[in-house]
């Protein structure tokens, strides 16, 4: 295999790597369950005026994630 082609499917790899479902998926949970609880929190009012931006963001990654590869 020449370097070019072996360069290419090390970057191919690195790029499949990236874009695992797995990690993705946790983090964007984990970015709705933050929401949650600056929903429910009764000390802060900014974290209540961004969590449902916050919940909204996570479920837009989730959405999207989803097509991921596993």
């Amino acid at each position: 295999m020449s370097p070019v082609g072996e360069a290419q499917g090390a970057a191919a790899r690195k790029v499949r790597q990236l874009f695992r479902r797995g990690p993705w998926e946790a983090l964007a949970t984990a970015l709705i369950g933050i929401g949650v609880v600056m929903l429910c929190q009764p000390f802060l009012l900014e974290l209540y005026t961004y969590s449902f931006v916050t919940i909204l963001a996570g479920t837009v990654l989730f959405a999207i994630v989803s097509k991921f590869p596993d």
